[in-house]
């Protein structure tokens, strides 16, 4: 069995443009989907996947861990640059999907079999509509509480809302006390059972970051998000001593050792780790031993496609410490149209039960992916009141 061939379809999604991988064997018929999403950088990966289809074609794809190595330390940079990583995930992906399908196995069976029962999911705010989640203001407060109960009435027994505004690298109360208000609404329209998520956006600086934090602890937030940069594994470590709060990160690191690095440190109790950009299920399997020896829970960031919400969950139903999926369901009203999945979702709780098809267990739908051709995605930009620039 050899590959003889790497496609790329992008597909327009608004805020992003999913960009789904398929990797063709000379067996008819046989194939598997990935998922290489990284938004604004969509011409750029697909470009990436090109320059990386000569190191595949010819090969054996269920050598998955061997082609891993090629695509990551060959050409002389190593794999772990955002643009090349994405790329690498997309691929990744598609050969377990393809040994899962030779096999006649889901991918959770090829890595020892489900340890749970089923996964739970959270949602974005608005089910990740782009104007409800990124767009809401932190000083709306009653909007924030409307669209928490929102998302208890869809099902969802947690979810995640960006409460925090841009800061400067210090400012005074007042956004701290837009946040506060914000989450204090939150928790009086749903109550102590339903567990709410605060992401920062690594927005604010560690010094900020550790005033947000002290803040919104006595609200019982199941876990903060990327409290400040990644880059600043110090001040992550800082801010996860000062608090009870539970910090999550990761979605921006792509490689083994800069996680290894992370939880030296200290710098979480969350692993955000992303299967479409951290390497795929190759790396991701990785760092979650290590995770595991930290004792560290895993919660991946996907507020891509269906292919990766598929990924993220076949790895759920295999990790140990794996603890909730991330979802959106509402960023495009036809997203459902384009993939045919194996798993299923309850609608009470929003938990899923395991997928019995082998592979990944989806099946993407070109023809619709066609209705929705790549456009440039929507901008964001932040400046703060002085003009200068800030962090998205």
């Amino acid at each position: 069995m050899k590959i003889v061939g790497v496609e790329t379809h992008v597909c327009h999604a608004r805020m992003r443009n999913w960009v789904f991988v398929k990797v063709l064997t000379d067996q008819d018929g046989l194939y598997g989907w990935g998922e290489a999403t990284l938004e604004w950088h969509t011409r750029a990966v697909v470009a990436a996947i090109e320059d990386l289809a000569p190191l595949l074609v010819g090969e054996d794809p269920t050598r998955v861990e061997h082609l891993w190595q090629m695509m990551y330390r060959q050409h002389f940079w190593h794999g772990h640059g955002i643009v090349r990583s994405t790329a690498m995930s997309g691929v990744d992906l598609a050969l377990w999907d393809i040994l899962g399908k030779v096999t006649g196995l889901p991918c959770s069976k090829l890595w020892g079999g489900p340890v749970r029962d089923y996964v739970r999911t959270y949602c974005h705010l608005g089910g990740g509509r782009l104007e409800d989640f990124y767009e809401t203001a932190a000083d709306d407060a009653r909007r924030f509480a409307d669209l928490a109960r929102q998302a208890v009435a869809d099902g969802f027994t947690a979810f995640k809302s960006m409460a925090v505004p841009p800061t400067m690298a210090l400012e005074g109360l007042k956004p701290i006390r837009a946040a506060e208000a914000a989450v204090a609404a939150m928790r009086e329209a749903v109550g102590d059972s339903i567990d709410i998520m605060v992401d920062c956006h690594a927005r604010p600086s560690p010094a900020m970051g550790l005033q947000f934090a002290k803040a919104l602890e006595p609200y019982g937030l199941y876990f903060f998000e990327e409290p400040c940069w990644p880059e600043s594994i110090e001040g992550l470590a800082a801010i996860a001593r000062a608090v009870s709060t539970p910090i999550a990160t990761g979605e921006r690191m792509t490689h083994l050792a800069a996680f290894r690095d992370l939880f030296a440190a200290g710098g979480c109790a969350v692993c955000q780790l992303d299967l479409t950009h951290c390497g795929g299920f190759t790396e991701a399997k990785r760092i979650a031993a290590l995770a595991e020896a930290y004792r560290i829970a895993l919660a991946p960031h996907n507020p891509q496609g269906p292919v990766s919400t598929a990924a993220s969950l076949e790895f759920g139903f295999s990790q140990p410490s794996y603890v909730i999926c991330e979802t959106v369901h509402n960023d495009v009203p036809w997203r459902q149209d384009v993939v045919s999945e194996g798993f299923v979702v309850e609608k009470e709780g929003r938990i899923v039960r395991p997928n019995q098809r082998p592979g990944l267990g989806i099946e993407i739908n070109e023809a619709e992916v066609r209705k929705h051709p790549f456009q440039q995605e929507i901008p964001q930009r932040v400046f703060y009141s002085d003009g200068s620039v800030g962090d998205w």
